[in-house]
């Protein structure tokens, strides 16, 4: 993990939790974690299988130049990568397993942006794993950052935080689709493979 916003929030959703496998929605106090509000976002299963954001944080939005709350998470996502993408939300809140997204932003010009999200099963008031408490957080400042929003952000790899739940690891032999600029500057794709990293429960 690379970004403090992911540290600090996993370090929040651990202790939330404590022995069990997820916290619930209603056991978030904001003012414990006001600093990471503007990078947070929660995501919820609709009655028909689609995964929206219920709220996002001002600095999520900010980077996409609109407002995220009730649209579909996939809509960040390229269309080739965008059900792969909610599958891998869809197994966070089933499996109960926390990961972390290594993404690459784009804008419409090409311009990149290295970010880190984390997302970490979230309960509903009744205990049922159908939401999800993320972050959304970039690796860096450049000068145009909140000036040119991102067309996009594009998934190069999954990091598995809690070894002790199974059934995140075939995401990994899904081929996903990486970014590439042309020398016109023009955005095109081509398909590698998700890079997956095994990693321990948080303590």
């Amino acid at each position: 993990m690379r970004s403090k916003t992911t540290i600090e929030l996993l370090r929040y959703w651990n202790r939330l939790r404590g022995e069990r496998d997820l916290p619930r929605r209603d056991e978030i106090e904001p003012q414990e974690i006001c600093s990471l509000l503007p990078n947070l976002f929660i995501l919820e299963r609709q009655a028909s299988g689609d995964i929206r954001f219920r709220l996002a944080g001002t600095h999520v939005c900010a980077l996409f130049g609109r407002e995220l709350r009730r649209q579909p998470f996939a809509a960040l996502w390229p269309a080739g990568d965008a059900s792969e993408t909610v599958r891998i939300a869809d197994q966070v809140m089933m499996q109960c397993s926390p990961v972390v997204l290594s993404a690459c932003g784009v804008t419409a010009g090409g311009e990149r942006l290295d970010t880190e999200l984390l997302l970490t099963p979230l309960g509903s008031p009744q205990g049922h794993s159908d939401r999800i408490l993320g972050s959304l957080a970039p690796l860096s400042r450049p000068s145009w950052l909140h000036m040119i929003s991102l067309e996009c952000i594009v998934a190069h790899g999954l990091r598995i935080l809690d070894s002790g739940h199974h059934g995140l690891e075939d995401l990994a032999e899904t081929p996903h689709a990486a970014d590439t600029t042309s020398r016109h500057g023009k955005v095109g794709r081509r398909v590698q493979h998700l890079r997956i990293f095994e990693g321990g429960r948080e303590s």
